[in-house]
């Protein structure tokens, strides 16, 4: 799925602290010049970890906050680190038993249901059952559901070479969900209850990590896996390919979105890729500022060859990039080192982490992508702390959190995003018309205060930011008098105007 210390001082001035004469190099918006209508949608990824298990600490604070922010194609994974949370089918049918346990899966599925009910959900059980593939021994997994084990995942080529044994396994897992049970590999009847309604399902996570499935042969599981599953649902869209390095890979990208490569039929809905920033080693936070934001710009670039890819090929196919994020180096030397324990966050990291999701989400609705989802809802140690957009320390939403929120609030598909020239490279700033109002996003990208000269339009109104002053608490509001504003460090700021 995936992949010092700088204190913040505490400013004198009230946050977006208003001064009244505006200098030459104020921002411009030219309201009626209208660079690319919107049908981007803002959202995150709920991967399956203990602290979701009903009583954790996280649980009902992390599935409040999924509720609370409405948002559509979320985006849940049951993935391998918790064999038990996320495979149905641990052991291999005999002659004449199955071995189909849902005990430690249903509750966190019912609950993730729950909260996101009314929206659209976007299921990948990601991780395939190990004894379907050719492995040198059996695999074994811990038998504590909330074990930790990271090696789980194994082989690269499934023991059935049809894919349909894969397939099966996935059509049944959707019966399961929404065609309340299944019949087993022995005719047996299990019966389950369930009938909810799964608008999307994602075969497989990071293709390129996980089991390392070359072109060819993840296109042929995609065709069985689909032709199995509309079997049980005809209606049902699919999303593909799933890659956590998307620019180190093209040919994918190429071969699967062929319509020749497939079977007659088989749609090509989305595909999906990830990105998560990174820093290299000895960097500090006062790096990461520019850092995070010189690795996006070059994902961007990726996102561009893809896109020219994808319009050439297969031009009604669809994009979600769903994981969006950074991932620090203490997190993975935490997963791979036993008994170490990552260092925490340092201030201002999550404002800064929530900075890039803003600035990523705009430039990605410029680009015309469908869907941006911040990764992920909780994190905490051992499972990437610092892609948590819940204080795993309060069990409160932090700034990554809100940012999504403020936006989703503000921002969706049919805006218009007009021309906006902005003078300052350490600002980001894009002036929407949305069916609610007019409103400029402002972000600012670096560790110091800044200030913004505005459009003579945006006096009198107000301005919704997060920023290091409102801590883990939503959004904040203040009325605007004047034309500057003054962001704090790695501020978010939607601002109204006339």
């Amino acid at each position: 799925m995936f992949r010092s210390t700088i204190l913040i001082a505490a400013l004198s001035l009230p946050i977006c602290a208003i001064a009244q004469t505006p200098t030459a190099d104020a921002l411009k918006v030219d309201w009626k010049h209208i660079n690319v209508v919107s049908h981007t949608t803002p959202t995150l990824q709920v991967v399956v970890n203990p602290q979701l298990v009903r009583g954790a600490k996280l649980a009902a604070p992390a599935f409040s906050a999924l509720h609370a922010l409405g948002a559509d194609y979320v985006r849940y994974v049951p993935w391998l680190p918790y064999p038990k949370l996320g495979v149905a089918e641990l052991q291999a049918p005999t002659s004449d038993q199955t071995f189909w346990d849902f005990s430690n899966i249903d509750p966190m599925f019912e609950d993730f249901m729950h909260a996101t009910e009314g929206h659209s959900v976007v299921i990948n059980f990601s991780t395939i059952p190990a004894w379907m593939f050719k492995t040198p021994k059996p695999i074994t997994y811990p038998a504590d559901a909330n074990e930790l084990d990271w090696h789980y995942t194994q082989g690269t080529e499934p023991r059935d070479p049809s894919m349909k044994e894969i397939a099966n396994y996935y059509a049944r897992l959707l019966s399961w969900y929404t065609r309340g049970g299944f019949t087993d590999e022995l005719g047996k009847r299990h019966e389950s209850g369930h009938h909810y309604k799964i608008a999307y399902w994602e075969i497989l996570n990071e293709i390129d990590l996980e089991h390392h499935w070359s072109p060819e042969q993840y296109t042929r599981l995609y065709d069985a896996v689909v032709t199995a599953m509309r079997e049980v649902d005809p209606t049902i869209k699919f999303m593909g390919i799933s890659l956590a390095h998307p620019s180190l890979d093209p040919a994918i990208f190429q071969y699967f979105l062929n319509p020749a490569n497939h079977q007659p039929g088989i749609p090509l809905d989305f595909i999906t890729y990830h990105f998560y920033a990174q820093q290299t080693p000895h960097e500090q936070l006062s790096d990461w500022q520019y850092t995070f934001f010189d690795q996006a710009e070059g994902f961007l670039n990726s996102v561009r060859y893809i896109e020219q890819i994808r319009k050439q090929l297969s031009p009604t196919t669809r994009t979600d990039i769903n994981e969006l994020g950074v991932i620090l180096r203490e997190d993975e030397l935490e997963n791979r080192t036993h008994g170490y324990i990552a260092k925490p966050e340092p201030a201002g990291y999550y404002n800064l982490a929530g900075a890039l999701y803003a600035y990523l989400y705009t430039q990605l609705a410029i680009q015309g992508i469908d869907v941006v989802g911040e990764s992920q809802l909780v994190g905490y140690h051992t499972q990437f702390p610092s892609v948590s957009m819940m204080d795993y320390n309060t069990a409160e939403p932090n700034p990554r959190y809100w940012v999504l929120k403020l936006l989703k609030d503000h921002f969706g598909p049919g805006d218009k995003l007009v021309r906006t020239s902005n003078p300052n490279p350490d600002l980001f700033a894009q002036a929407f018309i949305t069916a609610k109002g007019k409103y400029i996003l402002a972000v600012n990208k670096r560790n110091f205060e800044q200030q913004i000269n505005l459009p003579v339009n945006a006096s009198g109104e107000s301005v919704s930011f997060v920023a290091p002053s409102t801590k883990n608490g939503p959004p904040a509001d203040i009325a605007l008098t004047g034309a500057t504003l003054k962001l704090e460090p790695f501020e978010v700021a939607i601002i109204a105007c006339k």
